[in-house]
């Protein structure tokens, strides 16, 4: 049976695709992708303190990726309560932050066993904060929910649904003749169309593609920030879904991924050596600034998150109160770093650090009209 926008689509073809997914054109752009890649790898192994980029990357990822699902939030607030999301009262930031605490708890379950149906689960569950199972009821749809005009309808009944889980977690693993930037994009379509949840697909579908390639070795850690490209694109991308699903356009779909894995890559690296720079600067000024000296954890505390409290550096720094608060407020009187009143405690903020984590993700909203596909 041909593919139909109101009719589940149960014949959704299997893995891998039927048609050669690895053109000269394919090819040619992995290998670029590949090549930049690598070099974010390298940059952030070459970094003092990865944890700059560890918390900090996936911040500005959850919110991109869940910007997309329509759920916007302001980066202020995500990284104000980054290092407490229950002391927020914006389900938008809460949810928003959720997706990276997803994000690292898929991360840290590929130390124990290899990405697979569980993960997607366990991956879903954490985003929506209760237990997320196969969708079991039909009547799902994707597409306008005012007039009810269905763009994709996915998979129904839960064996299918479970056995089109099944063939994508095989493909993910047997597919070793294909570069791992291929299988990715080959295997999102496929969670994507397979739509397995009755909520979150989207958000644990851009988390997979990062574990999927922290599994095959391509990066270490989760710092790719690939939905900001989407968020650019996004006509393009749900264009280009459809596109396999409808006419088998698998080389548009891949060139359209790899185009986005190269051009991200090559902004974080851009972003790693300014922050490197920075790092350099603010170092350079609490010598002149304080009496912390060479106290690098000082300068830890300031690049960890751009929002920190006297606390962080009386734990951090192993310092007294008066002496955290000394330090904060010179480099507050110096401009380093800005300071704001949240009920009786003070937040310090580096602005430059925070300017220059955002500086580039100036991207049009999701356009309010266009229905939810996938």
């Amino acid at each position: 049976m041909s593919w139909k926008a109101d009719v589940a689509y149960n014949t959704l073809p299997d893995l891998p695709p039927r048609v050669e997914v690895e053109t000269k054109r394919v090819l040619k752009a992995a290998i670029a992708a590949r090549a930049a890649l690598a070099a974010l790898d390298q940059a952030v192994r070459r970094i003092p303190n990865p944890t700059v980029l560890i918390n900090a990357i996936p911040v500005l990822e959850a919110q991109a990726s869940s910007e997309i699902e329509n759920i916007v939030t302001t980066t202020d607030d995500l990284f104000r309560f980054a290092q407490d999301e229950e002391a927020s009262d914006n389900p938008a930031v809460k949810e928003t932050l959720r997706y990276r605490s997803a994000l690292f708890a898929g991360f840290e379950s590929l130390t124990s066993r290899p990405l697979s149906v569980t993960t997607a689960v366990d991956v879903c569950s954490a985003i929506k904060l209760h237990d997320m199972r196969v969708r079991v009821l039909p009547g799902t749809y994707i597409g306008d929910p005012l007039n009810h005009r269905a763009v994709y309808t996915p998979p129904s009944g839960e064996s299918v649904i479970r056995d089109k889980l099944a063939n994508w977690e095989r493909f993910i693993h047997d597919s070793a003749e294909l570069d791992p930037l291929v299988v990715m994009a080959v295997a999102h379509y496929q969670f994507e169309a397979i739509h397995p949840f009755e909520d979150g697909n989207g958000r644990t579908g851009r988390i997979l593609n990062v574990l999927l390639l922290i599994s095959a070795g391509v990066l270490s850690l989760p710092v790719l920030y690939l939905s900001r490209y989407i968020i650019r694109r996004k006509t393009d991308y749900y264009g280009l879904l459809l596109g396999v699903t409808r006419d088998a356009a698998w080389e548009d779909w891949i060139l359209f991924i790899l185009e986005g894995l190269r051009e991200t890559a090559e902004a974080t690296v851009r972003k790693i050596d300014a922050i490197s720079a920075l790092q350099r600067n603010t170092e350079a000024r609490i010598r002149e600034e304080t009496t912390a000296g060479g106290n690098s954890d000082l300068l830890a505390v300031l690049f960890e998150q751009p929002y920190c409290r006297i606390a962080n550096v009386m734990t951090r720094c192993r310092v007294s109160r008066p002496t955290a608060t000394t330090w904060l407020n010179s480099l507050v009187d110096a401009g380093v770093l800005d300071d704001h009143k949240v009920g009786r405690d003070r937040l310090f903020i580096n602005v430059a650090f925070l300017k220059l984590l955002t500086r580039d993700e100036d991207v049009s909203r999701p356009g309010s009209q266009e229905p939810t596909l996938f």
